[in-house]
């Protein structure tokens, strides 16, 4: 009986290896958009892979030193580039932004905040074609929802015009976006 090389075998199990690991079933990240073709959104379940990093804001806290909330937001791949371009994100463009409980204590470099719990999330996808009339949760070029933190795939919104557009209206001019926190978007 003659033995057959095991180098081919091998060579092929690990092209195989290869091809999964790059398949969007593999390790690699593939960017989710955040909503489904019928306007459904939720968050993007691999955002913090894949997603670019904008920028954090601080919401100070009422009656004490430090910062109540803590709110970091993302971008989906290539829409900071889009938008330092263009000045507008472009339609398809998801922001995400974390919102998370503050903890506030003294530290070497003095009183510091840092994220502690998160309370959930804010999903905004951009459609100035206005791609899904009739759903609340659409319109103004954006589809609009939050997500409570043990719900990502459930929205708590109803209606984008009185659940999440209000503290938006200041950034009107802006597409509705507050672009001057997120320095990734300056020239």
């Amino acid at each position: 009986m003659k033995r057959q090389p095991i180098a081919p075998l091998v060579a092929a199990l690990a092209f195989g290896a290869l091809v999964a690991a790059c398949s969007p079933t593999g390790s690699s990240p593939v960017a989710d958009s955040g909503a489904d073709p019928a306007g459904e959104m939720h968050v993007p379940g691999n955002y913090r892979d894949s997603y670019q990093y904008l920028g954090t804001w601080a919401v100070a806290a009422d009656k004490a030193p430090g910062s109540q909330q803590l709110h970091i937001v993302y971008a989906s791949p290539g829409a900071a580039a889009a938008h330092r371009a263009t000045g507008h994100f472009p339609d398809g463009t998801t922001l995400v932004k974390e919102v998370f409980e503050a903890t506030t204590g003294p530290m070497t470099t003095g009183t510091v905040s840092h994220s502690d719990k998160l309370k959930g999330w804010f999903v905004m996808v951009k459609d100035s074609k206005n791609s899904h009339p009739g759903n609340k949760l659409w319109g103004d070029g954006w589809g609009w929802s939050w997500f409570d933190a043990d719900k990502p795939t459930k929205t708590s919104s109803t209606d984008y015009k009185t659940d999440c557009q209000t503290c938006h209206l200041p950034a009107k001019a802006n597409d509705w976006t507050y672009v001057e926190g997120y320095p990734v978007l300056r020239k």
